[in-house]
């Protein structure tokens, strides 16, 4: 089929959309059904309602160790004038759950019975009728209902099952979903070699990312092998599919507008489509169609937005299926640490860190480029954004989807500023010293972390102002910008900041002087982070002005994201620490070794959280692991320096 180029001309919104897809479903029910253990029935959505067959007990027992007796043999029984009963006439041992002997309904704790040495039993208190006993059917009556239709079966359903006489049970049958995999460029995880892997190849992972979501939701999946970018080969493999078992499709890439995005195109010519393109951000170039009466949907390629579109539309389809509702997130108010912009028509879903600082619960915005599935990893939440707004303000409280256990949410240490690379190990050790506590760090630049603690948005913050006066670090700018709030600075480490450049530096960088050369191409650090102030400061020194740099405006958030421009090839230099040019094997030129404390307010600095975070920043085992990263001196690590 001859490439073109695909444009939206019809999007329709999220509720719209989710609206066509709920109608999809309801063509194809009720699903068959099928028989399964009840042992192995957990998850299951119950076609049919259960009745019990038994009576649970299914006789009187003992509901404590002791005695059986008939109460009225025991009455008038006091301490000054006991009965006395015999055993096997009118006084029977029992255990917990035996079955009382006839003409009995009552147990005598076995702690409250007197035996003389002669046998005889002795009471010095009456029984009641029915004490310590479980009657026949007091949990379970024989012919009461268990549970209805559509019930999802859980661990603690078994037992009732069970109890109530049913060993097998009829359950809905698991829809079962076909993944198609398409992309020419794409590597299979169980034949790729990493270290063999050409460039330009990407590892295939969102059909397993969707495959355990579809099993999540209680659908049953199969992977298809990887499909190339071909109409003919594509269009046959979804044929194949609808005229098979399988009750849905999806084919993942090649939604899109691309020339090579052959997904509603495929689906165009084998039936209908109903939505291609959804007012959402991620997700927006979802395809949603009907071929041969079952659904099939054209999942954007890139993760994020693989997963947004399940989590709107096929997860919900699944859960439909089974006549089970789809599961509810917890919703909880959250302050943005920062303004949000979001484009108008568009509902965008902004993945956050989420932490409680003081009595706030603070919201801080992850990456939100769909390509990046750590913002989905990382994330604690997700913040919805309407498509009638153009963002939101960080003064205004606003709803988040929890993505993790609120609980979780309140033992973070939120941690906003400056990024280093042994905030990685400080996040592990701390969890691995303390399972309540968890580190979440997000890298705004130093002067950001400054501002995010004098606003209270955050526990502390990592910063490496360097004071051009007197080549002292942080503590001025402390006195500057946060002179009414109370803070603790703590040292964690001093790096060597340099210039980071490809290995075996063939474009021959030995300074900051040579950025100004027209075959280097420099990648920046943002406005406000230490690195660039540290920069700045070097070229004010060097009498160099700033547009004699090519890519001096071009700007990244980490270290890390510094040396993978380099190690791409997208830039020849970068501003960063040692140890992040030592992890992607690149050479680096030392600039100079700086300063990276960490400030702590004060209101937060005797909390468990903090107490324990200090102690894990002081361990041998921390210091260790930090120096084995290379370019880091240690030897103030965890002294407090204001």
């Amino acid at each position: 089929m001859k490439s073109k180029r695909h444009i939206y001309l019809n999007m329709k919104t999220l509720e719209a959309a989710q609206s066509i897809v709920s109608r999809i479903a309801a063509r194809h029910l009720p699903l068959s059904t099928e028989t399964a253990a009840v042992p192995d029935s957990v998850g299951r959505t119950l076609a049919e309602p259960v009745f019990a067959r038994l009576s649970s007990p299914a006789f009187h027992s003992a509901a404590m160790d002791g005695i059986a007796v008939n109460a009225e043999d025991t009455y008038g029984a006091a301490e000054y004038d006991p009965k006395i009963l015999t055993e096997g006439e009118n006084a029977f041992y029992v255990n917990t759950g035996n079955m009382l002997p006839e003409n009995t309904n009552a147990v005598i704790m076995i702690e409250h019975v007197n035996i003389s040495e002669d046998g005889r039993i002795t009471v010095e208190a009456p029984a009641y009728p029915w004490r310590h006993v479980r009657k026949v059917g007091e949990d379970i009556v024989a012919t009461e209902l268990l549970f209805p239709t559509n019930h999802v079966v859980t661990p603690y359903c078994i037992g009732a099952l069970l109890s109530g006489g049913l060993f097998k049970v009829n359950v809905q049958r698991k829809p079962k979903i076909l993944i198609i995999p398409t992309g020419s460029e794409l590597a299979d995880v169980s034949d790729t070699d990493i270290e063999t892997m050409q460039p330009g190849r990407i590892i295939e992972s969102n059909s397993h990312v969707l495959g355990n979501l579809v099993n999540a939701c209680g659908g049953e999946y199969r992977r298809h092998p990887i499909v190339s970018d071909d109409f003919e080969t594509i269009k046959n493999a979804v044929d194949q599919a609808v005229h098979g078992e399988y009750d849905i499709v999806l084919v993942l890439g090649g939604s899109s507008a691309g020339s090579e995005d052959y997904s509603g195109d495929v689906i165009r010519e084998l039936g209908e489509i109903h939505v291609h393109g959804v007012t959402m951000m991620p997700g927006k170039p979802v395809v949603i169609g009907v071929v041969k009466n079952k659904p099939v949907f054209g999942v954007p390629g890139y993760p994020v937005s693989a997963i947004m579109v399940f989590e709107q539309f096929i997860g919900p389809l699944i859960c439909k299926l089974l006549g089970k509702p789809y599961g509810e997130r917890n919703v909880i108010d959250v302050l943005p640490t920062r303004k949000i912009p979001s484009k108008l028509g568009l509902e965008e879903f902004v993945r956050v860190k989420i932490g409680v600082v003081g009595d706030k619960t603070v919201a801080t915005p992850l990456p939100r480029a769909a390509g990046c599935i750590t913002s989905i990893t990382e994330a604690d939440g997700i913040i919805r954004i309407p498509n009638h707004i153009e963002g939101l303000n960080s003064s205004e409280p606003v709803s988040a989807e929890l993505l993790r256990p609120e609980s979780s949410i309140r033992e973070t240490v939120v941690v906003v500023g400056s990024h280093d690379n042994s905030l990685d190990i400080l996040a592990d050790r701390l969890k691995k010293t303390d399972n309540r506590f968890s580190l979440s760090s997000s890298h705004v630049g130093s002067m950001g972390g400054l501002m995010a603690v004098k606003r209270g948005m955050c526990h502390m913050a990592g910063t490496h102002l360097l004071d051009a006066e007197d080549g002292s670090y942080n503590i001025s700018y402390i006195e500057r910008y946060l002179p009414d709030v109370e803070v603790r600075l703590v040292h964690l480490v001093r790096r060597d900041q340099g210039l980071i450049v490809a290995k075996g530096n063939p474009k021959n960088v030995s300074g900051v002087e040579d950025l100004t050369r027209k075959e280097i191409r420099y990648i920046n650090r943002q406005g406000g982070s230490g690195t660039r102030i540290l920069l700045d400061y070097r070229l004010q020194q060097l009498k160099i002005d700033s547009s004699m740099i090519s890519g001096y405006e071009n700007e990244e958030f980490t270290h890390m994201a510094i040396a993978a421009a380099v190690s791409s090839g997208a830039a020849d230099a970068g501003l960063g620490v040692h140890a992040a040019a030592r992890a992607l094997n690149l050479d680096f030129i030392p600039v100079v070794t700086e300063q990276y404390d960490i400030v702590i307010p004060a209101c937060f600095f005797e909390s468990d959280s903090i107490q324990t975070l200090l102690q894990v920043i002081r361990s041998p085992e921390f210091i260790k692991q930090v120096e084995s990263l290379g370019g880091y001196g240690t030897e103030r690590t965890g002294e407090i320096l204001l």
